[in-house]
């Protein structure tokens, strides 16, 4: 299986009080910044019909998803 290709990095710079803003409504969404700044430029990407199709979705972060508890009458 081929590993999911390397995320790229970039330096940005903000105005501190766009950045506090955008702090807040990534807070609001329970988003770190930098996973705000890359959901707002999919959806303007997006919007403006210039998102590549090959794009996979969202990398979750976070703890994984508790397993279902298993029936133990089976």
């Amino acid at each position: 299986m081929t590993p999911p290709p390397e995320r790229k990095q970039v330096l940005l710079r903000l105005d501190p009080a766009v950045y506090e803003a955008l702090a807040r409504w990534a807070s609001d969404e329970l988003r770190s910044a930098n996973a705000q700044i890359e959901f707002v430029l999919r959806r303007a990407l997006s919007d403006a019909g210039r998102l590549p199709g090959g794009v996979g979705p969202l990398p979750r972060r976070g703890r994984p998803p508790a397993a279902a508890p298993r029936d133990e009458a089976e």
